[in-house]
């Protein structure tokens, strides 16, 4: 669904448009505040029945954004000094009922978000306005119009209107997440082993509308995305009727035609899959001859090359590769336990840079290509932990109990899109769930919450 929007041309636009409002390097050390009122409804209550679900669906999508990004303090609703239902968008003079800038100057209000909504044959029109308080200047006008039951989407696209406007970067709001899941594995009869079965599945950011995309009952795990958003690569262990037996296969899913095709089927494991950032080429490991290495191969896996080769039957997995496609990050027990290594693309000046721990796996770059994010095991438990590309600056990003007092594994990583967020696995209520945390190990979150397990999250590329 297409979220249509328009600039509202009564009032000057973009005022100070070249202005950073808020610094991204400052802005853990300082949270501005922000007055949030409910959404005003204009509508006909009578022609517009659902317009309390809708009102509301659009208001904590956007307030959950909002707070997801760490830049603000909500301002409480108990300080306002003005009845916000009964005042206009705009500010007097500008409309006769208007609100005043002072009464929320007052209150230590930075930033203000007016909206108002409205449902006409099946249609939601919000018409929304951001404020710079202290100076009284309107910074982002802006109609959004969608279908009814686009209310997430449309918060989204406000959620990243608001963001850009005050930090000059893009949010994260509309890009998705892909990970296996056993959330659907439902035993029919005479097969008690269905219960180990995963299939892939995308949702957005915060989990929120997930599609099921595999239906291949049977263990479909490692999903990545293409850098188009068109497609993703997984892993299924797919039944093979000559054999008779599964052997771990690497499928390609168009998201548009929602069809499934073969990229690698080599015996044994083809696995842990990334795209170059151009797309036109593919990195996953293969235990070919009996070694696990990592291969190169176009989109169509006709054309494979090995990039790693031992040494000594050393095994090379988890290919992730750096946002400028000249370096690749992986895991390799080359020489003991396994550790995190970069080499450049074509497999040569390979170097070790993590040294501690007794495992390390799954590093994910962060998009400015400075940084690796990776699950180490250290004490019995694995946590998350931050690196530069060069191996110096380690630093500890969780640690956490379960309820019995163990220590829970944090595990999987993958950096959101603008380098802000990092999503993760944690079994610290006693199934894997995914939780946010953000690069310096503050602004922890939790996304799931059921009795379903998750496996290998992976952040989707920036998505309009």
């Amino acid at each position: 669904m297409k979220i249509l929007l328009m600039l509202l041309l009564l009032v000057p636009q973009f005022a100070n448009a070249e202005k950073i409002y808020i610094k991204v390097g400052n802005a853990s050390v300082k949270k501005s505040m922000f007055a949030l009122p409910a959404f005003q409804f204009s509508g006909s209550t009578v022609s517009s029945p659902n317009y309390v679900r809708v009102g509301s669906e659009l208001y904590k999508t956007l307030q959950n954004d909002l707070d997801t990004s760490y830049f603000f303090d909500f301002v409480d609703r108990k300080a306002f000094l003005e009845d916000p239902a009964t005042t206009a968008l705009r500010p007097k003079p500008s409309a006769p009922n208007g609100f005043l800038f002072s009464n929320w100057r007052s209150i230590g209000t930075e930033f203000l978000y007016r909206a108002a909504y409205n449902i006409k044959s099946n249609k939601i029109e919000v018409e929304a306005y951001l404020y710079h308080v202290p100076k009284g200047e309107t910074l982002v006008a802006r109609k959004y119009t969608g279908d009814v039951g686009s209310e997430d989407e449309i918060a989204h696209t406000m959620a990243n209107d608001i963001i850009f406007r005050l930090t000059g970067r893009k949010g994260v709001f509309k890009t998705k997440l892909v990970f296996s899941s056993d959330r659907d594995a439902v035993c029919p009869k005479k097969t008690p082993n269905c219960t180990k079965w995963k299939e892939i599945y995308v949702s957005d950011y915060n989990v929120k509308n997930v599609t099921r995309i595999t239906r291949q009952r049977t263990i479909s795990i490692s999903p990545a995305w293409a850098p188009d958003g068109k497609s993703i690569l997984y892993t299924s262990y797919a039944y093979h009727p000559k054999t008779k037996r599964r052997n771990p296969d690497l499928f390609s899913y168009e998201l548009d035609t929602k069809k499934s095709f073969l990229i690698s089927w080599r015996k044994g494991v083809n696995s842990g899959a990334a795209f170059t950032p151009d797309g036109d080429n593919i990195f996953l490991t293969i235990t070919k001859g009996g070694n696990a290495d990592i291969y190169r191969t176009d989109k169509d896996g006709k054309k494979l090359r090995n990039i790693t080769n031992g040494p000594l039957g050393a095994l090379n997995v988890e290919p992730a590769i750096s946002p400028d496609g000249k370096s690749i990050a992986f895991s390799s027990d080359r020489h003991g336990n396994p550790m995190i290594y970069v080499m450049d693309i074509n497999g040569k000046n390979v170097k070790r840079i993590t040294k501690a721990g007794k495992y390390n796996s799954t590093p994910s770059w962060s998009p400015d290509g400075e940084n690796i994010v990776f699950a180490g095991f250290d004490n019995g438990h694995f946590d998350l932990f931050l690196v530069s590309k060069d191996g110096v600056n380690l630093k500890r990003l969780t640690k956490a109990r379960k309820t019995n007092g163990k220590w829970a594994n944090n595990e999987d990583p993958s950096f959101s899109p603008d380098g802000r967020h990092i999503v993760f696995v944690s079994d610290r209520s006693g199934k894997k769930q995914l939780y946010m945390i953000s690069p310096d190990g503050k602004n922890e979150r939790r996304l799931t919450f059921d009795n379903d397990n998750y496996f290998k999250p992976k952040w989707s590329y920036m998505m309009e």
